[in-house]
């Protein structure tokens, strides 16, 4: 049965998803959001393992630091063998080489390990099975979206007829384009592995690490970084599509693309760690996304070249995680109205505007770039939107919405000072007020005694926690402090927050959703309940895998995880949560 008990390799163009027994569950070429070459995790019949025969047990382990997993398999007769997988990333004539490629090495151990190699690929969503050609070094997999091969100096013959053999020597295997390599396997293999290592190493060693829990902070990093990709700067939300968010509901989603919501908290997490460079690839995407729009409408999600028609089909040939269909490709938010986009803009913009780090810090021209988005977070902050949850059939007047739309013109008023921009200042000073005022008459529900999730409603939701961290209230307001119990009281479950228990378009919600969690965990820590928002935070993080990740939900129930994965909502958590809950370096040391 499949689980996301999984590893995950990549360089920022592409990614692979690798269970407990090293067997490549998922694989898209050319890039995260590409054909699934390897779908087994979806129902299909891709995958790239080795079986050990006799096999007893597995471990698996990254290599501490960086992005390269090994997984070790004994067999009964004490026989074992070591996978190590990885794909290239390093600096290489002054540029970042992360081709559309991975790296596998099997290295025995003990005894005489009999093997047998599984290399199968599929394209056009399951539909199609990809014929091998076999070449002398080398097997290939030509098709019409993107041919690649696999090269190495395995026995050829024994790979393509899946035959059980001795692995008497180290074997490597270089998947990539349809090209010949530089030098052979074994030579290619273990260059890059050295320097991908030492530069993942070199990555996670730069990294401001709160003293307490630093090895989840570092691995949340990396795990952010991997979702990165390098080319635009676009983030993915994660890097499946489809993992439903609860056994057989039906909320199966394709997340490979860039919400600008999650890539502006994923930009400030990883700032938070002083990891700025991202920063400055996002900027990019941003402004690209921008002149686009040239003042008017910004949809909530783009492709990571900046595609905008992401139309949502059915994968008919996989079946789904666990046979729980359907497999989406593509996503109808595209097409939805979330005025909290506006917001999420001009907040993963800012710290260029003020942070001297940058290679190109923003400036005048920039400023009035971005100020296009602040007067439609202007016009639309009072009317009624799919709200940050990306309700299908549902439209209010969402409170998230509007506070991230008045984050907007506060974000902006704040740049046009640190400009000496004195006159635009006070303009979005003002329309700031504005907005700001009318949230507290509107979303404020005195017979509840809290913040509610629209307009003149009743119901909670956990995203209005967030008012609190981008600063739209003091969290010591006695109305944020109501509202803060009320989610406890009523979307609470043991140490899991849901994001609200209404029915939506699919009925009520079964799982928590791991990011409200770390908003309440912030959001307790904000009022003074510290000792809670640590115990609650000790708890997410037991909820993670072996390796230390974590995908969109849980079931409070029985712990398990559910949703795409892995979901980078739920790595920002944990950093922030560090961040804010650990002791000082000088507490520490």
């Amino acid at each position: 049965m499949s689980t996301l008990e999984l590893g995950i390799i990549g360089n920022g163009t592409v990614a692979a998803l690798i269970d407990p027994t090293a067997s490549i569950q998922w694989m898209c070429l050319p890039r995260f959001d590409g054909e699934p070459i390897f779908n087994a995790l979806l129902g299909g019949n891709g995958a790239f393992s080795i079986a050990l025969a006799g096999q007893v047990s597995c471990t698996q382990t990254y290599i501490r630091n960086t992005a390269i997993i090994e997984t070790i398999l004994t067999a009964a007769d004490g026989s074992s063998l070591k996978i190590t997988d990885f794909a290239p990333r390093f600096f290489d004539r002054g540029r970042l080489f992360r081709p559309a490629s991975m790296v596998r090495r099997i290295t025995p151990l003990s005894g005489m390990p009999r093997i047998t190699v599984f290399l199968r690929a599929e394209s056009k969503r399951g539909e199609r099975t990809i014929l091998r050609r076999r070449g002398v070094s080398h097997i290939r997999f030509p098709d019409e979206d993107f041919d690649f091969r696999v090269t190495t100096d395995a026995p050829v013959s024994f790979v393509m007829d899946e035959r059980e053999f001795v692995l008497d020597r180290e074997l490597s295997f270089v998947l990539g384009p349809d090209e010949s390599l530089s030098d052979n396997p074994e030579s290619i293999a273990s260059d890059w592995l050295q320097r991908t290592l030492h530069t993942w190493q070199e990555w996670s060693q730069r990294l401001a690490t709160p003293p307490e829990w630093q090895e989840a902070v570092i691995r949340a990093a990396i795990t952010l970084k991997l979702c990165v990709y390098e080319e635009t700067g676009g983030i993915v939300a994660a890097l499946t599509t489809s993992i439903p968010e609860h056994a057989g509901s039906q909320r199966n989603w394709d997340y490979r693309f860039c919400w600008l919501r999650d890539a502006y908290f994923t930009v400030t997490a990883l700032n938070r760690l002083a990891a700025v460079g991202t920063l400055e690839k996002y900027l990019g995407y941003l402004r690209n996304t921008v002149a686009m729009t040239k003042g008017g409408h910004i949809q909530p999600v783009f492709g990571i070249a900046l595609e905008t028609d992401l139309t949502e089909e059915i994968g008919e040939r996989l079946t789904g995680y666990r046979g729980m269909g359907p497999v989406r490709f593509g996503n109808q938010a595209a097409e939805h109205i979330q005025h909290d986009v506006y917001g999420h803009v001009i907040l993963g913009a800012a710290q260029a505007f003020f942070d001297n780090r940058l290679f190109a810090k923003a400036g005048d021209l920039e400023f009035e770039h971005f100020e296009q988005v602040g007067e439609r977070a202007y016009q639309v902050y009072n009317t009624p939107d799919a709200g940050i949850w990306e309700f299908r059939g549902i439209a209010h007047i969402h409170t998230s919405s509007a506070i991230m739309c008045w984050a907007a013109c506060d974000r902006l008023a704040r740049i046009a000072k640190a400009l000496s921009r004195t006159e635009r200042a006070a303009h979005w000073d003002a329309r700031a007020e504005t907005i700001h005022a009318t949230i507290l008459d509107k979303a404020w529900n005195e017979d509840r005694q809290a913040f509610t999730g629209a307009f003149g409603g009743t119901d909670l939701d956990a995203s209005v926690l967030l008012m609190a961290e981008i600063g739209f209230i003091d969290p010591m307001d006695p109305r944020y402090i109501a509202t803060v119990e009320r989610v406890d009281e009523e979307l609470r479950v043991d140490d899991h927050v849901y994001r609200y228990r209404i029915e939506d378009d699919f009925g009520s919600p079964k799982t928590a959703f791991t990011a409200c969690t770390f908003w309440h965990i912030d959001a307790l820590a904000r009022i003074g309940r510290v000792a809670d928002a640590r115990k609650m935070f000790e708890a997410v993080l037991s909820t993670r895998t072996n390796l230390g990740l974590l995908s969109e939900d849980v079931d409070t129930k029985t712990g398990e995880l559910w949703g795409n994965f892995p979901q980078t909502y739920s790595m920002v958590g944990i950093i922030n949560a560090a961040a804010r809950l650990s002791r000082q370096w000088d507490e520490v040391v």
